[in-house]
């Protein structure tokens, strides 16, 4: 009995007690391989984007070991990093060579013994009025910024403080150089500029000119405009090749009138880019019902060049599947007014719905096919039929033809007899 209360105890301990199942770590891919009816949660997983809303691609660079190519190329490393660090940089380079040179100057002094003989007017020292180290520093900042107050000189007996003033010149030069270019080219950035060029917050999928088009909408917001600017659209979706090898993030190019010269903008107004979906199209098979399921995300880029500082600037955007309206199209924002086109962007994102078929574009070409092909059929039906009455009359008039010449023949040989 005593061992029976013992295991039943034992068991419910067992189912009483938390298990804790360590599943092995899978890569991304593998676990993405997995069936999706271990979790439901699975099928209503949100889309990571590759691009946010606002420009900035979501890539972060991780286990990078080389990094002394970011050393190889100091100015552009300064220039790419965020304003309180690189100010950091900018007053500590500044500190440190003006404490360095300070730090020479006192040295130089103190071997030569004008620390021993401060208040003697008969000894020529270095650095005239040179006392101590805080001297030294002023006397180091005074010499690199070329301020010169005037009470602290360097006299013409110290060699060695001339060669020192000769160097702290030119490295004070280049220090200059350096760090107010790197701040004048991080000032000068057009990335600002592109805060005020704006695209539309959903794409749109309907009709243009009888056929399916995905569209969205671009537009800037000053009166300065981009010159040479251009548009380009990139549809990101993983993808998997016939020999089974898995292409992360894979980039499509979208056509949005390369060939036709559209894609070239003249940017004065808020612009409609349309995107035709035909069999080159990456969206040739998805239909309206499908589209929801897709896990895509449509990349846009905006270039040109600032018109007040000639500096290429770029503005990017971003839409995934929920974001792209089937059906709808773009409510129009220009008006004329007396002596003046006027936009307005309060309606700049707002959409219409529209008549749009559900189907795919290749659907839709092969339903117009289909519509073709009994025309078609009717008259190819009729040629066989008329060639098929042909070859009979031919066939029936040549089998009586043999019957007559075998009668004549029949009636020769009993005429014979």
């Amino acid at each position: 009995m005593a061992a029976n209360v013992l295991e039943e105890d034992s068991m419910e301990q067992d189912i009483e007690s938390p298990v804790t199942i360590h599943q092995p770590k899978l890569p991304k891919q593998a676990r993405e391989d997995l069936p999706k009816n271990i979790n439901k949660d699975c099928a209503k997983r949100k889309i990571q984007r590759y691009v946010r809303k606002d420009g900035k691609c979501n890539v972060h660079h991780g286990n990078v070991r080389e990094t002394y190519r970011y050393l190889t190329d100091i100015f552009t490393t300064l220039v790419d990093l965020k304003w309180r660090f690189n100010l950091l940089i900018f007053v500590m380079v500044y500190t440190v060579t003006w404490l360095f040179f300070g730090m020479i100057w006192w040295l130089i002094a103190y071997m030569r013994g004008d620390m021993d003989h401060i208040g003697d007017n008969t000894w020529t020292p270095c650095v005239s009025n040179l006392n101590g180290f805080v001297s030294a520093f002023l006397f180091s900042i005074e010499t690199e910024t070329t301020i010169g107050y005037g009470y602290r000189v360097i006299t013409d007996k110290c060699p060695e403080g001339i060669i020192l003033l000769l160097v702290q010149s030119v490295l004070g030069s280049i220090v200059n150089a350096f760090m107010v270019g790197c701040m004048f080219v991080k000032i000068s950035q057009p990335k600002k500029r592109a805060e005020t060029l704006v695209f539309s917050t959903n794409a749109v999928i309907s009709m243009r000119d009888g056929k399916l088009c995905l569209m969205f909408r671009v537009g800037d917001l000053r009166n300065s405009h981009i010159v040479e600017a251009s548009i380009r659209a990139k549809l990101i979706k993983s993808k998997q090749t016939k020999e089974g090898e898995f292409i992360p993030l894979n980039q499509t190019d979208i056509n949005v009138g390369y060939y036709t010269g559209d894609d070239r903008l003249f940017l004065v107004s808020p612009l409609i880019i349309s995107h035709e979906i035909n069999q080159q199209s990456p969206f040739w098979e998805i239909s309206k019902a499908q589209l929801p399921k897709e896990e895509l995300e449509i990349v846009v880029i905006l270039e040109g060049m600032v018109e007040a500082t000639g500096m290429t600037c770029q503005a990017r955007s971003s839409y995934i599947t929920s974001e792209i309206l089937w059906g709808y199209r773009f409510t129009p924002v220009l008006t004329l007014e007396d002596g003046f086109y006027e936009v307005d962007y309060n309606s700049f994102h707002e959409t219409y719905e529209t008549n749009t078929p559900v189907y795919s574009a290749k659907e839709l070409a092969e339903m117009a096919s289909r519509a073709e092909l009994p025309l078609t059929w009717s008259v190819s039906s009729k040629l066989d039929q008329h060639a098929e009455l042909e070859t009979e009359e031919e066939e029936k008039s040549q089998e009586e033809q043999n019957e007559r010449n075998g009668d004549v023949a029949n009636l020769e040989n009993e005429s014979k007899v």
